[in-house]
């Protein structure tokens, strides 16, 4: 059997999937999770064969979650199930260690074939997904890493080389804590550093501040 445990904050959409999956012959849905954190503390405890992870999540976001895990567990087997597509959402995703990534407008028996596919070490990534990263592998031969940080992503690391928490940038730029730690996890997995002070280095010797 193929043990998953289940990362979604939409309490139908767990309800949905798990019922699915638990009526597949080789599948068992071990544990839910509605935040990234407690999807943390529930891979790291039961080590289950695959995470199935959503991206936006109240607390922790998927992207954090995933980043933590494979911190602590390189072996796990994370597929992302998202609605989203954008830049923003899937090379973070990607570098922060998930194998597949899936959407959410995929087809039930979609998601349980990825599931025996990445079971197998076999990734499976969405055609959109494949292609984007084919483009960002020729960009990246001829560009900086700081090319693919968005304008806000852009104002958060100015921030942060200025010594601002968290906090205090959220305050600034008049957003919300958590959307600020999702901005900082994306500038941190595009520049591809550990921690702010490497971005932070990272920004002074391209001199993007002085």
């Amino acid at each position: 059997m193929i043990k998953v445990l289940f990362a979604d904050d939409h309490e139908m959409v767990r309800i949905g999937v798990t019922s699915y999956l638990s009526a597949q012959p080789d599948m068992e849905v071990i544990a839910e999770a509605d935040d990234g954190g407690a999807a943390v503390d529930l891979a790291l405890s039961l080590r289950p064969d695959i995470i199935l992870m959503d991206l936006v999540m109240k607390e922790m976001d998927g992207i954090e979650a995933t980043r933590n895990i494979m911190a602590k567990w390189p072996e796990a087997k994370i597929i992302i199930v998202t609605s989203f597509l954008d830049d923003e959402k899937v090379y973070p995703a990607l570098e922060a260690g998930a194998t597949s990534y899936m959407l959410k407008t995929s087809k039930a028996n979609e998601i349980a074939e990825a599931i025996r596919a990445t079971y197998g070490g076999h990734p499976v990534l969405e055609p959109e997904v494949t292609g984007k990263l084919m483009n960002r592998m020729r960009k990246q031969s001829t560009t900086e890493l700081y090319e693919d940080l968005t304008d806000r992503e852009m104002e958060v690391l100015l921030l942060i080389a200025q010594g601002k928490s968290n906090q205090e940038i959220a305050d600034e730029l008049f957003i919300a804590l958590k959307t600020v730690k999702v901005h900082v996890s994306n500038v941190l997995s595009k520049l591809q550093v550990s921690d702010r002070t490497q971005a932070v280095i990272y920004a002074f010797k391209h001199e993007l501040v002085k």
